[in-house]
């Protein structure tokens, strides 16, 4: 008879204790990165999307009312545009009113000027809040939400950003940086590796428009936009007007690929399309800060969205129906699109990423179609990067200019505020500055914040558990605030995706409230002010914006509805089809 084998000693309350940390800390790993199951969808989507639908025309009152905004908006985009003469981020060689009897005055009223420019500005943004209740909707009696139709806002953006499109530089002098670095390689030098002071020299006329804390800093945009301000810089020379306008006209482009791609991601995420572009085109951080502040961030945003756009023409098509070589090509096109975008500014190259997991999840969600997903975007974005790296003769010293913009100090940004803030209140308790030695602390944990919920957001797009249109904006949103310098247009890399899938309060209100605030606390000269001159101007805009408002409570909807409208009428140009 056989014997009975001898039973396994019990485990040891050692390694039952180690099992069970390593059981939980697997557990609550899970769980952070939101791969543990739990709820049909994340909270983040719970809290920040919703369905909304497009909704009917407005009614003949309505229309009536959106004309006076669309005018009153208009109204103060001319006053910004007029007031910039003076008040703008003029030139300091070059100025081409400079001596002029009539267009030269504004410069002479320094006073006048600034306060043409903040009126005209906080016009603008009165009348983008006004025109929010047309675009956010009403409800008719029936129920059903009333918004203006996407040609009544294609028109009212237009009429808005055409005044700011002939206006000089405001709000910023980074366009002389732009001319100056283009310039650079245009000679044939790296920009890279020399600034302006050391390529054209101190008394150059471009760089003499440089601000100073820049004239001695390497390029820190990618080697498209170098190569697109080199060929600027052959077909305009020396000339800063002409540089000036076409890298407006560069904007310009971005914008439009803005205003293309947005209303197409807005329905992709079941999002009214004239929300996200009141939300995100319209917005008033975008008229200023890229129309008018000639910012390279719209061009950035524009490639982006227009390449998550066609990638995912790929990702969501119907194979059943849709050639394999068709979806190859949207594929191709959008990765392309989206590298392209990425050599303007490194950070758009992270949409690459949710769109790759969109991909994953559509091959089965497993490690090895993450794997594919990876690989197949990967070779296209590469050799994308590739060919205008070594196509524009300026090679990979991009990558080594990156963190070039750390070196200013922003009040936006949270771990830099956290650093200077902590540096004062040493030096007020007398314990001395270490602002440098806290910065070099707070500035890393929160790029790990960052990257975490950027990996929690690719993994909630691999799982389905959120949109990758929402996911890339939250992942931005988190970049941006945790990064160690943010100026303000930098908040439209979240806006703008962000635009076209939260629909929540909890999003749009402080969206609202936070980008009308910035709007007005900038000078519009790109620099600082006498403060007696600030408090004349402040005082003059707040009496002629209020007067203003009382002038038009009759004509404008400062108030809510008191009485629901009557059934609407059929707009006219009522919105159909594709934008």
């Amino acid at each position: 008879m056989p014997s009975t084998p001898p039973e396994p000693d019990p485990p040891s309350d050692h390694s039952a204790g180690v099992t069970g940390i390593g059981t939980r800390a697997l557990t609550l790993a899970r769980r952070a990165l939101g791969l543990d199951g739990r709820g049909a969808r994340p909270d983040v989507a719970a809290v920040l999307h919703g369905d909304e639908p497009e909704g009917r025309g407005l009614d003949t009152t309505e229309t009536v009312q959106l004309h006076r905004i669309r005018l009153f908006g208009a109204t103060g985009a001319v006053l910004m545009a007029v007031g910039a003469l003076g008040a703008g981020a003029q030139p300091v060689l070059q100025n081409p009113v400079q001596g002029v009897r009539a267009l030269g005055l504004a410069a002479r009223m320094p006073s006048a000027a600034l306060t043409l420019t903040m009126t005209g500005t906080v016009l603008v943004v009165l009348a983008w809040l006004l025109l929010g209740r047309f675009a956010i909707g009403r409800r008719d009696p029936g129920g059903q939400p009333r918004r203006l139709t996407r040609s009544q806002l294609d028109r009212t953006l237009l009429l808005w950003i055409l005044p700011l499109v002939v206006a000089p530089p405001m709000f910023s002098k980074d366009v002389y940086s732009y001319l100056a670095q283009s310039e650079i390689a245009a000679r044939g030098m790296d920009p890279y590796g020399i600034g302006p002071a050391g390529a054209l020299g101190v008394d150059h006329v471009l760089t003499r428009t440089v601000p100073n804390i820049w004239r001695d800093t390497s390029a820190p945009y990618g080697p498209a936009f170098i190569w697109l301000g080199e060929k600027v810089a052959f077909l305009t020379g020396e000339n800063i007007v002409a540089g000036i306008f076409v890298h407006r006209l560069l904007a310009l482009l971005g914008v439009a690929l803005i205003v293309w791609a947005l209303p197409r991601l807005a329905r992709r995420c079941g999002v009214a399309s004239v929300s996200a572009l009141w939300l995100g085109a319209a917005n008033p951080l975008l008229l200023f800060h890229l129309v008018a502040g000639i910012h390279n961030e719209a061009l950035m945003l524009g490639l982006m969205l227009a390449g998550v756009e066609l990638a995912l023409r790929g990702v969501y098509s119907d194979t059943a129906r849709t050639p394999r070589w068709q979806v190859v090509a949207w594929l191709v096109a959008g990765t392309s699109v989206i590298a392209v975008s990425s050599m303007i500014k490194v950070p758009s190259l992270l949409a690459l990423g949710f769109v790759g997991m969109a991909l994953a999840r559509k091959w089965g969600g497993s490690l090895r179609s993450v794997l594919a997903a990876a690989a197949a975007l990967g070779v296209v974005a590469v050799a994308v990067i590739a060919l205008i790296s070594w196509g524009s003769g300026l090679g990979l010293g991009w990558t080594n200019t990156l963190g070039t913009a750390t070196e200013v100090r922003s009040w936006m940004s949270i771990p830099t505020l956290l650093g200077v803030g902590t540096g004062l209140a040493g030096v007020l308790l007398g314990l001395g500055d270490h602002t440098t030695a806290v910065l070099s602390v707070t500035r890393p944990i929160a790029a790990l914040v960052a990257a975490f919920i950027a990996l929690r957001m690719l993994l909630a797009v691999l799982t389905g558990r959120l949109h990758p249109v929402g996911a890339l904006g939250v992942s931005l949103g988190a970049i941006v605030l945790l990064f160690p310098v943010v100026q303000p247009w930098y908040l439209l890399w979240a806006v703008i995706p962000l635009a076209a899938w939260a629909t929540r309060p909890i999003f749009r209100v402080p969206t609202i409230v936070f980008s009308s605030v910035v709007s007005v606390i900038l000078m519009p000269n790109g620099g600082e002010y006498q403060p007696f001159i600030i408090v004349q101007a402040a005082i003059a805009t707040i009496v002629t914006a209020g007067l203003l408002i009382v002038a038009t409570r009759t004509l404008l909807p400062w108030r809510g509805e008191e009485h629901p409208p009557a059934r609407p009428t059929e707009a006219a140009d009522a919105y159909a089809g594709n934008p």
